[in-house]
């Protein structure tokens, strides 16, 4: 197929389930290994990794202003908003936290792969186990909460970051997983959301520095395949934030996970 066509198609799916409850990792490198044929876990998670870069682009657009504001605290802190430092805070510790997580996850998967044949059906089993796991939590803890984010304890910040850190696992939705915890934690619908998303944004900026820099090449495939993530991603994200107190994707993301095991049976 086109590499053109390949990188849209990757880009769209990263676009739209980053900020769904579902695994955008997980699900750009299942099209990558059963309908393109990939299965080198390095690749794969260094493909998926880049890909963020479009959603980050769209993070960073429809945030601007609390960007703009944290940033200010950041080279004003002392002189800045209480709630603001609570917020740079928890996401300087949460970033930290999952920063080193994830490396560990990375280390252990790129390990594996020496004592393993990877194939494309192990990869989709396990893609839909931690879907299923994440549709349950989804499910589960659907609680309303009533924190804002001036109400933000650094203990936020260390849980939350291992939470994002176990989202480096293909297949553990990162926004699902996040927003679950902060549920969890009694923050509000829209709270939780909005600090979930804010949270991608300097992980997935640090990931790609570390990881892809070197390998970095703008190609115009590659450069479609960012440019359909980002624009599917501005989208879906507006939708999100709009009927985020309306859906519960739980549900979605459970019968999802059953049908593609059920999937491997026929395959």
């Amino acid at each position: 197929m086109n590499q053109i066509l390949i990188q849209i198609i990757l880009g769209i799916i990263q676009g739209v389930t980053e900020w769904l409850p579902i695994s955008s990792s997980g699900m750009v490198t299942l099209a990558n290994t059963v309908f393109f044929g990939v299965t080198d876990v390095s690749e794969l998670l260094r493909a998926a990794l880049f890909l963020h870069l479009g959603t980050l682009l769209a993070a960073l657009i429809y945030f601007r202003k609390e960007i703009i504001e944290l940033t200010k605290t950041l080279f004003k802190y002392k002189y800045s908003d209480q709630a603001n430092k609570k917020t740079l805070n928890f996401l300087i510790i949460a970033t930290i936290i999952s920063g080193i997580i994830g490396l560990i996850i990375l280390f252990l998967l790129t390990s594996l792969e020496n004592y393993f044949i990877i194939t494309g059906k192990s990869i989709t089993f396990f893609v839909g186990v931690f879907l299923l796991f994440t549709g349950i939590i989804q499910i589960k803890i659907r609680n309303k909460g009533i924190r804002k984010e001036r109400e933000i304890k650094d203990s936020d910040g260390y849980l939350l970051g291992l939470a994002q850190g176990l989202a480096s696992l293909p297949g553990v939705s990162r926004s699902g997983i996040t927003i679950s915890t902060l549920l969890l934690r009694k923050f509000d619908d829209t709270t939780a959301l909005r600090l979930s998303f804010l949270m991608s944004i300097p992980i997935v900026l640090i990931g790609n520095l570390f990881l892809n820099l070197n390998d970095f090449a703008l190609s115009s495939a590659a450069f479609y395949g960012l440019l359909a993530s980002f624009v599917f991603g501005l989208l879906t994200i507006h939708i999100l934030m709009k009927l985020s107190k309306k859906i519960n994707f739980g549900w979605f993301v459970l019968v999802f996970a059953i049908l593609m095991l059920l999937g491997l049976l026929v395959v």
